[in-house]
């Protein structure tokens, strides 16, 4: 597959703000590597400027953990030092800074997280990358999605994708095809549901499977780097389908190549994340 026009860098007088500024809405206490892996991989992904937005009490430690190339914003907390329902009202002030946000890797389940997560997707209208406890959150009520007009592409694994459903995980698995196109069609969004032959569908009943990846990538901190990748790629300007596309093809790819060097049962998150380059450079040596 040839790589989309704004993925291909041919314009010799290129900067920085034509590829994208991202927002990565993550992290909590024990989950701020799934906030650093989220926003790290929109910067391999090709975006311009990304920021990462955590609770304020955790930005130090998580600049530990990022690129010096990537930005933060702190928001309002709980006592639990998670993003607080009121750090909404700031992070309001903001958004025409980005042009695709993420939201969900690893901001946990607290109560006024989880109010603000609603906040933001029934109120932004910005492209959304939805995932993780972001996905938590729409589960509780469904009618979330609907309340924007903006493209939300929802990335769930399929526990996660039987708690939107109310179905089993079983039946989610027996035909993941039909459940995804289902999700799809009725909720208005762009589904991928990942796992072995990771399937994506938009509302229009257009469904594609993706054949890179491999078993070594069920290690924690997959999901976060795809995450990160489809906003990229959002916020360089792709339609959300093909965003997730190229998000589920180069992530593969690039979990290919990690596990030839470190093994399927050895390679981590950030071996997918260090692969990602090569991966551009393969598609890029077949166009």
């Amino acid at each position: 597959m040839r790589l989309p026009t704004p993925l291909s860098r041919r314009n010799s007088k290129a900067h920085k703000n034509q590829f994208g500024h991202i927002l990565i809405i993550a992290g909590s206490p024990r989950m701020l590597g799934a906030a650093a892996l989220c926003g790290l991989a929109g910067l391999r992904g090709g975006s311009g400027l990304v920021t990462v937005a955590t609770a304020k009490s955790l930005i130090l430690t998580l600049h530990k953990k990022l690129s010096p190339a990537i930005m933060t914003m702190p928001l309002a907390e709980t006592a639990q030092l998670t993003i607080a329902s009121c750090a909404f009202r700031d992070l309001k002030a903001e958004l025409d800074r980005f042009d695709a946000i993420a939201i969900g890797p690893g901001l946990s389940t607290q109560k006024s997280t989880q109010q603000f997560i609603r906040k933001v997707i029934t109120r932004v209208e910005k492209p959304l990358v939805v995932d993780a406890d972001a996905l938590n959150a729409v589960s509780e009520d469904l009618s979330t999605l609907k309340k924007t007009l903006t493209p939300k592409v929802l990335t769930p694994h399929p526990g996660e994708m039987a708690r939107l459903t109310k179905l089993s995980k079983k039946s989610i698995e027996s035909d993941r095809l039909k459940n995804a196109k289902d999700f799809s069609r009725k909720h208005k969004v762009i589904l991928l549901l990942k796992g072995h032959r990771t399937v994506i569908s938009n509302p229009e009943g257009k469904t594609i499977v993706n054949k890179t990846g491999n078993a070594g990538m069920a290690t924690a901190g997959s999901g976060d780097v795809l995450t990160g990748m489809i906003t990229s790629f959002l916020g360089q300007g792709l339609e959300p389908f093909e965003a997730a596309r190229w998000g589920a093809t180069i992530h593969g790819l690039a979990g290919d190549l990690a596990a030839r060097k470190k093994t399927k049962v050895s390679m981590i998150a950030p071996d997918i994340l260090d692969h990602i380059p090569q991966a551009f450079k393969q598609i890029q040596a077949k166009n």
